[in-house]
């Protein structure tokens, strides 16, 4: 049985303005599902964004949506992928289901299955009692939801989405990751999410792409990404600490987060043993009521790779 064809695949992708290297030399095989794209301003997160709609061809290298070529498969590749970007681009004075509807003839459908899918995405979205509504009449929450309409009219197995809850309140926020959530997982779209809060990455995706400076510095699933460090540990203690934590110290343990009430999370140095925990304790009058291994959540991993690609900041 043949392998599945992956969402992407990028093999050395080079984008370049003049003299300026938006991308640089990106390789990566990422299967079908819902993956983050994330990167500091200037990473090169846009200029991808472009490369993978078809609206930019590449400088050099190659690489593929869903088996279709980046650079020369530019109107198939829209074919494939919904777009929803961070812009609002609505047209003022139009009713909401002739904006859909008009994004699905865009996309090439004709005009009453056009139609009949722009009322029915807009059932889907809860917006099927705004329809008639001009859309300068429309909420952010809703012109966000209207962006993700026409982005899903043509029924795209890919929708690739630029900010999606930016703007939003948290209720809003929180139903739009919700719905995006359910696209992947009822509905087996594979998202691909551009966004600089990365509690929506990580509620959301199950893979990461992290870029910075136009280079790829990780790339996989977020569990096995951010799974279980051998180096950190997550300490529960009672009595007071002060010499049991200078002594620590001492040992080479690092004390990087406290919360005053009684837990602390720890890095050790190599060759530490945990049972050294309990015995340094017991020396300092210390109870230790848990240890456990801990877990890096998604954005320390962010920042860590960052700093380790760029010391100097």
């Amino acid at each position: 049985m043949s392998d599945p064809v992956p969402l992407i695949e990028l093999e050395n992708l080079h984008r370049s303005f003049g003299s300026m290297q938006a991308l640089r030399g990106l390789t990566c095989r990422i299967p079908t599902g819902r993956v983050g794209l994330l990167g500091p301003n200037g990473a090169g997160k846009s200029t991808l964004l472009k490369i993978l709609l078809g609206l930019l061809p590449p400088s050099g290298g190659r690489g593929r949506v869903l088996g279709r070529e980046l650079g020369s498969a530019g109107s198939e590749l829209r074919q494939l992928i919904g777009y929803m970007p961070e812009a609002d681009g609505l047209v003022s004075g139009l009713r909401g289901v002739d904006y859909v509807a008009l994004a699905g003839e865009l996309c090439g459908m004709p005009r009453r299955e056009a139609r009949r899918r722009a009322h029915e995405v807009l059932t889907y979205l809860e917006l099927e009692d705004a329809r008639y509504r001009v859309l300068d009449e429309y909420s952010l929450g809703m012109k966000q939801r209207l962006k993700l309409a026409q982005a899903l009219v043509h029924d795209p197995p890919v929708l690739l989405l630029d900010e999606p809850t930016s703007g939003l309140d948290p209720s809003g926020r929180d139903a739009m990751l919700e719905l995006l959530g359910k696209l992947g997982r009822e509905h087996h779209k594979s998202l691909i999410l551009c966004t600089h809060l990365l509690g929506d990455v990580e509620r959301v995706c199950s893979t990461v792409l992290i870029l910075h400076k136009g280079r790829l510095l990780r790339q996989g699933a977020v569990s096995e990404l951010c799974a279980r460090r051998q180096d950190r540990y997550i300490l529960q203690i009672e009595g007071d600490p002060t010499a049991f934590r200078d002594e620590l110290t001492l040992e080479g343990v690092n004390v990087v987060a406290d919360n005053k009430r009684g837990e602390w999370r720890v890095t050790v140095p190599n060759g530490f043993v945990t049972r050294a925990f309990f015995s340094l304790a017991s020396n300092h009058g210390v109870l230790i009521r848990g240890l456990s291994v801990d877990d890096e959540s998604l954005e320390e991993l962010f920042y860590r790779v960052l700093a380790e690609a760029d010391p100097d900041g």
